[in-house]
This record gives C-alpha cells, sequence and structure tokens, in this order.
C-alpha cells in the first residue's frame, strides 16, 4: 500500500500553465497578472453529505474541482489556481488515480493550475480552495440587485435534483432522461464564460448549488430587496419530460441544488444584451420573474394570483 507522500509523487505532480512553483515545495508560488484582485473561495465535500460513500471517483473529482471553479463564475472572475486538500479512510490507490483524474480533467477543461493541497487519514471529504482574478470593481456581488431588475437563470436547473431523487428512488425518471439528469448531478459545468461575459451587465449574481429559492435569498437579504418569479416563465420543459410530474419538476427546479447554474438580476434595459449573450455561448438564458422594493418571495401563478414562497434550500446543519 502506497504512503502519503508515494500517493502525492504519483497522482498529485502536475505541470502548472501559468504559476511560478506548483505542487512540490513547502508552498506553491502565484503571480496574479499586474492590476488584478484575487478571489479566493474553498468548498468542502463529505461522504455521506455531499456524495454517497460509493461514489464513482472520476466524477467525484471532477465535481469537486467544479462546484469550486463554479464560484468564481458566480463573482465574474477568472479562475486560475486549486488546491485540494483530501482525507481518506485508507491509501487507496486506485480510488486516488481516478479521483485525481477526474480533478485534473476538470482544471484542465477551466485553464486552472493545480498547486497544492494535503493529505491525511480519516472520514472520506475532499476540500479545494479556488483562486481567481477579477479586475478591480469588475466582480459581481450579491448586493445590487435593484427594483425591477430582471431575474434570470441559465441552463436548466433542477435535472440534478431529479437526478439525486432518482438515486434515492423517491422517483423513476423517463429512461431517455434519466442520463442526462445523472449527468447533470455528477458533472456539473461551471458557466465561467457566461459570468465573464456579465459583468458589467448583471447587478448581482451567484451559483445554484442550494437551491434556486434557497439561494435567491441570499441575494434578497445583501441587496435588501424582493422579488417574485412568473410561473409561466419557469423552464420546466425538460423535467416535466423527465419525470411527467408537474409537482415534482417545479420542486426540483424551486428548491433542487448541485445545478451550479448561475442566476442573476439584470436591469430591465439590458434585456437584449444578456439574450444576445445567451445566443453567443448556445446556453439557454430564462428571464424568470424580476426585482421588488419590498422584501419577500412570491411566485405568480398562471392565473395572476401570487402567493409567498419559501426561501430555505439545503442546509448542510439540517438533520434529514
Amino acid at each position: 500500500m502506497a504512503g502519503e507522500f508515494e500517493l502525492i509523487k504519483r497522482h498529485f505532480h502536475y505541470p502548472v500553465s501559468h504559476s511560478v512553483l506548483g505542487v512540490g515545495d513547502d508552498a506553491a508560488l502565484m503571480q496574479p497578472r499586474p492590476g488584478m484582485q484575487l478571489a479566493v473561495s474553498t468548498d468542502m465535500l463529505v461522504a455521506g453529505r455531499h456524495f454517497f460513500a460509493d461514489a464513482d471517483p472520476f466524477l467525484l473529482g471532477w465535481k469537486t474541482a467544479a462546484v469550486n471553479i463554479s464560484d468564481m463564475a458566480a463573482m465574474g472572475a477568472e479562475p486560475r489556481w486549486i488546491t485540494l486538500a483530501l482525507a481518506l479512510p485508507e491509501a487507496d490507490e486506485a480510488w486516488v488515480g481516478a479521483m485525481a483524474r477526474g480533478f485534473r480533467d476538470c482544471c484542465e477543461a477551466y485553464c486552472v493550475d493545480w498547486v497544492g493541497g494535503d493529505t491525511t487519514r480519516g472520514p472520506l471529504n475532499l476540500c479545494a480552495t479556488i483562486f481567481g482574478e477579477v479586475s478591480p470593481d469588475k466582480a459581481v456581488r450579491r448586493t445590487g440587485a435593484n427594483h425591477g431588475d430582471d431575474l434570470w437563470v441559465s441552463g436548466w436547473p433542477g435535472m440534478a435534483a431529479l437526478g439525486l431523487a432518482h438515486l434515492q428512488d423517491r422517483l423513476e425518471l423517463v429512461s431517455d432522461w434519466r442520463e442526462a439528469c445523472l449527468e447533470r448531478l455528477h458533472r456539473p459545468l461551471p458557466r465561467v464564460a457566461l459570468g465573464l461575459a456579465l459583468r458589467g451587465v448583471a447587478s448581482a449574481m451567484l451559483d445554484v448549488s442550494d437551491g434556486l429559492c434557497g439561494d435567491l435569498s441570499h441575494i434578497l437579504e445583501a441587496s435588501e430587496v424582493g422579488a417574485i418569479l412568473d410561473e409561466t416563465l419557469l423552464p420546466l420543459e425538460p423535467l416535466l419530460a423527465a419525470c411527467k410530474r408537474t409537482e415534482a419538476a417545479t420542486k426540483a427546479l424551486l428548491s433542487g441544488g448541485d445545478d451550479y447554474e448561475l442566476l442573476f438580476a439584470a436591469p430591465r434595459e439590458q434585456r437584449g444584451h444578456v439574450e444576445a449573450i445567451g445566443r453567443h455561448l448556445e446556453l439557454p438564458l430564462h428571464r424568470i420573474g424580476r426585482i421588488l422594493d419590498k422584501p419577500g418571495l412570491w411566485l405568480q401563478r398562471g392565473d395572476g394570483v401570487a402567493e409567498a414562497l419559501q426561501a430555505g434550500g439545503f442546509d448542510h446543519f439540517q438533520t434529514d
């Protein structure tokens, strides 16, 4: 059985493309480009809480990198460097090798240098820290949403939640859609290009990790505003096709997580610009509601009646 340092040497030593020094010393050396600010974020994935203990290690490696890269996308920052701290119950070299390949493949797909980390023995969990760059005053924060702004979401949020429900035997998916939902759950695609394109366009933004309504509540609280979602604008089509149940599809869209799509507000006058960005990136961008000047979150039904929505999403300390 390989020891800690042999595992690191075999599986975590990769060349870097835009770093002064990568893995192999007491610290990595990174040089931000002139005039750029650093954006830094950390996400931890814990077995039994964020993923099944028997999860495919390659896909788990990909997802660990992806959810961190997504945080850079949500700020309109360019991801540049990442580290990975890994706790393992045992030094299973085949598992580590597959996980490392998945992690590296995701990093390479988004031009991110893997520059270090740590390994130790313990309950299975992976903790990555991502570093990015953004020009001063260009980061898109949660605090800028204003009354009258449109609310938008990218892609097809809710598909990952349907995939999870299927794995937990809570929902049967149509066979033609099953793999697509599981792919969204296991191999999310950070919307980096979209985040960069929305700098100077979006007034507030984040990525949907813990559920659309729950994550939207963070924007509303930070910006001291409210919002109303339009039921007729919600992108439910693929969810309905996948599960054939309106209630389950709507719940997945509004409260399911793990999609890592971008949810953002933008001034109404930017509507044409946002639509043009979506066409250029060949990425669906859905206008789903608008920002209000009074606190609260509502859903406007097709008959025009508005009802209050609960803003809760996934809570890491909530008991099942």
